[in-house]
C-alpha cells in the first residue's frame, strides 16, 4: 500500500468516525469475461490436441480386439470382428513360460533399476554438491562427458566382463551397474537441484555434530524428494522399456522380460501373430502409464522447490 493510498483511507475513516456514516465499500475488481466464441475456439483447439495425443493409444487398444485376419484386410480404426482372443493368447503365455513371468521379470529389473538409480545418484550428488576434495572438476567434468559417449561403444567391454564373471543370463549385468552412479544425467540433475538449497542448512547441522552421512540423510533426501520422483520416473520408464539390455545379457525364455517376449509372437514359424502382440503390447503399456500418472505431480513441486534458495 502506497502512502497517498493510505492517506486518503485514513481521511475516510476519520471522517466516517466524526459524522457516523458508514464507510463507502471498496471498489470492486472488474472481472475480464472471456467471449462465447473464444472459449468454443479454445476448447476445440484442446480436445484436437487431446485427440491426437491418444490417438496411438486408442488404436492400440482396437488393435487387440481385432483378429488376425483383419490386420491386413481392416485398414481401418473398428474391427469388424470384436474378439478377446487375442487377451487369452497372450495370457497362456509363450514359449512355454506364462505371462505373470515376463511380467515378474520386467518388475524386478525396473524396481532394481529405480532403487539403485536413485541411491547411487543421490550419493554422487551430495558429493559433487557439497564435499570440496581434490579433482572436482575434473571429474565432474568426466561425468558429464560421459553424456556424449554413445552405449554402443561400452556393449563389448561390458559384456566381455560379465561373460568372464559368468553372469550372463542374469540379471546383474542389469542391475549393478545401476548402483554404481553411471547415470550421468540423473546425476547431474541432483547436483544442479542440491546446489539450490542454502548451506546454512548444513553449517547449522555441522555445528550440532552432524556428519556427511547424517547431513546427505536427514536434510537434503527429505528436500530432494521432488527430484528423487523425477529419477525415479524416468528410470523406471527406461528399464521397463529397455530391449537392448536383455537381448545381450539374456539368453533363457523364463528370465525374458515383455519387450523381449513381445519379440517372440513374431519370430516363431516365420509367422507373426499381430493380434496377440497387440495384445502384449498394451498389457506391458499399463504399468508404466499407471506409474507416470500416480508420481506426476511431484514433477510440478520439483519445480516449485526451485525457489528455495535465497
Amino acid at each position: 500500500m502506497t502512502t497517498a493510498s493510505f492517506g486518503a483511507s485514513g481521511v475516510q475513516m476519520l471522517e466516517s468516525q466524526l459524522t457516523d456514516e458508514p464507510m463507502p465499500p471498496a471498489p470492486r475488481r472488474r472481472r475480464v469475461k472471456r467471449k462465447t466464441w473464444q472459449t468454443i475456439v479454445w476448447f476445440v483447439m484442446l480436445l484436437g490436441i487431446t485427440a491426437v495425443v491418444l490417438y496411438p493409444l486408442v488404436w492400440l487398444f482396437l488393435a487387440t480386439l481385432k483378429p488376425n485376419s483383419e490386420f491386413g484386410s481392416n485398414p481401418g480404426l473398428i474391427p469388424n470382428s470384436p474378439t478377446f482372443e487375442n487377451y487369452v493368447k497372450v495370457s497362456e503365455g509363450i514359449a512355454g513360460v506364462p505371462l505373470a513371468k515376463f511380467f515378474l521379470n520386467s518388475l524386478i529389473i525396473a524396481v532394481g533399476s529405480v532403487i539403485g538409480t536413485v541411491f547411487s545418484s543421490a550419493l554422487a550428488a551430495y558429493a559433487f554438491a557439497r564435499i570440496q576434495f581434490k579433482g572436482l572438476g575434473i571429474l565432474f567434468a568426466a561425468m558429464i562427458g560421459t553424456l556424449l559417449l554413445p552405449f554402443h561403444v561400452l556393449i563389448i567391454p561390458q559384456y566381455i566382463l560379465f561373460n568372464n564373471l559368468g553372469l550372463v543370463d542374469t540379471f546383474i549385468p542389469l542391475l549393478l551397474p545401476k548402483f554404481l552412479a553411471t547415470e550421468a544425467f540423473f546425476v547431474f540433475l541432483l547436483v544442479q537441484f542440491i546446489r539450490q538449497m542454502p548451506r546454512e542448512m548444513d553449517e547449522a547441522a555441522r555445528i550440532d555434530g552432524a556428519g556427511h552421512f547424517r547431513i546427505f540423510w536427514s536434510i537434503i533426501l527429505p528436500l530432494i524428494k521432488p527430484a528423487l520422483i523425477t529419477c525415479s520416473i524416468f528410470a523406471f520408464i527406461w528399464a521397463w522399456n529397455d530391449f537392448l539390455g536383455p537381448l545381450l545379457y539374456l539368453t533363457s525364455p523364463e528370465n525374458y522380460p515383455l519387450p523381449i517376449a513381445l519379440r517372440l509372437y513374431n519370430d516363431q514359424s516365420s509367422t507373426s501373430d499381430y493380434g496377440a502382440t497387440a495384445a502384449a503390447s498394451f498389457i506391458a503399456l499399463l504399468p508404466v502409464l499407471a506409474f507416470f500418472l500416480v508420481f506426476q505431480r511431484f514433477l510440478v513441486d520439483g519445480v516449485a522447490t526451485q525457489g528455495l534458495k535465497g
